[in-house]
Order: structure tokens, then sequence, then C-alpha cells
């Protein structure tokens, strides 16, 4: 029997719609990478790595970020070779942008580009139209719809698995806090995006909460500082986030997910404290992606019949890899 094409271009939608309610029959996958490809080996690679990860039949994949190294150049070419890169993908996949991808551009071995006409770029070449990246897209709500945010295309949300899954554009480097070498911050882009994306957050716990979903899980690229924050040590470009964050999760019920990538240091923990009493906030867990030197993915599911809503399987490449 054969389906109608409109029909088949359809069913990733339509699927995820019937997985969006509580009465699920399964536990729904998804994936997660970040930091990666930084090499030729890991571009190379990354295709096998995404067919492997199809094998699991995730709803979606997830990059939090960095899509080259930080000695890489910003340039044209490098951009519309990671779009390709995504675009085979054969799940749907949303992009978050990364340091390397933008801020950090300005280096001369960056090839010396203006970060934020970099940012222009990645948000007219990979946040085009209103679903995801791959070869089954995902319909997404963006930041972009509301006209006071029309700029913050990359940041996005939806729903799958009965919890709601949302982006947020902050890079390492301090969230560009003080942008190029020579400013002090915080500089007017910093500013800006910050409230954008304090909206953002605030739109999402507040959907999360009128719709009773049993979760919500955060994308960002930034290793925003939970120790340095627990030790009084300033972070000026993630300071209003973590407080936010504190904020929303103390008020929702469920359980609260932060994914990141940023340091290269693979790790699930719940490292987000009261300030006043020290005490861990329990339904609040961090999860970090693999990044360089270490390649492979984390294999999440959400199933809004679990207490835990959200779990977390690190997959990392098994087959050998050169000296990289």
């Amino acid at each position: 029997m054969q389906f109608p094409r409109t029909l088949l271009n359809r069913l990733p939608a339509l699927w995820l719609a019937l997985c969006s309610g509580l009465a699920l029959a399964q536990p729904l996958p998804f994936g997660l990478i970040g930091d990666t490809p930084y090499s030729a080996w890991e571009r190379a690679t990354l295709p096998a790595l995404m067919a492997e990860m199809a094998q699991a039949q995730p709803a979606f994949l997830v990059h939090v970020g960095d899509f080259k190294s930080g000695s890489e150049r910003c340039d044209d070419a490098l951009f519309q070779d990671r779009l390709a890169l995504f675009q085979s993908a054969p799940m749907p996949l949303v992009f978050v942008p990364g340091d390397n991808d933008w801020t950090d551009c300005h280096r001369r071995s960056n090839g010396a580009y203006d970060p934020l006409e970099r940012m222009e770029r990645l948000r007219a070449l990979f946040f085009e139209g209103e679903q995801s990246l791959g070869q089954r897209p995902l319909p997404l709500l963006r930041q972009s719809s509301d006209p006071a945010f029309a700029r913050y295309r990359e940041n996005v949300r939806w729903e799958a698995g009965g919890a709601l899954f949302v982006t947020l554009n902050l890079p390492g480097s301090d969230n560009n806090f003080y942008g190029v070498p020579g400013q002090t911050g915080p500089v007017p882009e910093f500013v800006a995006r910050s409230a954008a994306n304090q909206t953002w957050l605030a739109q999402a716990f507040a959907h999360a909460r009128d719709q009773r979903l049993a979760g919500v899980l955060i994308l960002i690229q930034a290793n925003p500082g939970f120790e340095a924050a627990r030790s009084g040590r300033p972070q000026p470009g993630y300071d209003a986030f973590l407080a936010q964050l504190r904020q929303e999760v103390r008020h929702f019920a469920g359980p609260v997910v932060l994914v990141h990538g940023d340091t290269h240091h693979q790790r699930i923990d719940q490292p987000l404290t009261d300030l006043a009493s020290g005490e861990r906030l329990p339904n609040f867990t961090r999860v970090e992606t693999f990044g360089w030197p270490f390649f492979g993915w984390l294999l999440g599911t959400v199933d809004a019949r679990d207490p835990k809503v959200f779990r977390f399987v690190a997959e990392p490449w098994r087959a050998s890899a050169p000296d990289r």
C-alpha cells in the first residue's frame, strides 16, 4: 500500500502531535550531541554516528552548539558544509548556536569576522522557516513569531512525550557579555539577547504549567558555571540566567533538565542549589554532551508516566578512531 507523498511528509509532525499527550504507550526517544565536528575525522564520521542514532528511532536530534573547533574559519563555505551535514540527518535536527559558531569568530584564526554579522548569517541559513533541519523536519514555535523579538529565530520550543523542549541562544565565552576584545560589558548585543532569553524562558515555564506538562528540558550551548555561582564568584554572562533558572525550577512541580556542551566533560548531575541553604534542588538535572576529544551521543527518553520523566544513556562511539 502506498501513501500520498504529502501525507508521508507530514508523518513526523503527526507522530509528535500524537505523542505530546500524557497517555503514551512507549517512552519517546531522542538524541543529543554537541561540540562536534572538531576535526576532519569527526566530520567524516558524524554521518555514521547519526546512522547509528537512527537505529534507536529518535523523534529528533538536538545539536547544542559548536559545529566546528575554536581555530577553524567562520567562513560561508564551512557554514554551508555544516548546513548540508545537518540537513542530511535521517531524523529532525534542532541546532543551538555555540561560541565557536559566532561569538569567537573575531579571532584571527577564524577569519577575523564580525561576530554579530556571523550570527545574522547563521539565522539566515540554519533557522529559516518554521521547522527543524533534517530529512524529516519537525514543526517548531520560534520566538521570532513575536514581533518584539523578531530577530531571535534560533530560540524555539516544541512539545514531545508530554514535556516541553526549549532552546536559548546562550553561548560560551561568557555569553558575549564583553563582546570582542577591547570592549567593556555588558555590550548592547548581550543586553538585548538576554532580555529575549529571559522572556522566552519565562513563557516556556508558564506554558508548561498552564498545559500541565510533565517536565521541561532546556537546551543551551554554554556551561553556565554552577560551581562558580555556589562559591560566590561572579559570572556576569550567566548570573541572571542562573537566578531565573533557580526561580523557575522552584515553582515547577515536575523535573527540569538543562542540557549543554561547551566544557567537553560528559556528565549527568544535580548542581543547582539554593544559595541560602546550599541544598540541591531535587527536581533539577544537568546533562552535558560529549565533546572533543571524546566522540559519542546521548540517548534520551521522555515518558510522562515516569516520575523522572527524562532518562539518559551515554553512547560513546565504539568504532576504532585514529589519532585525532
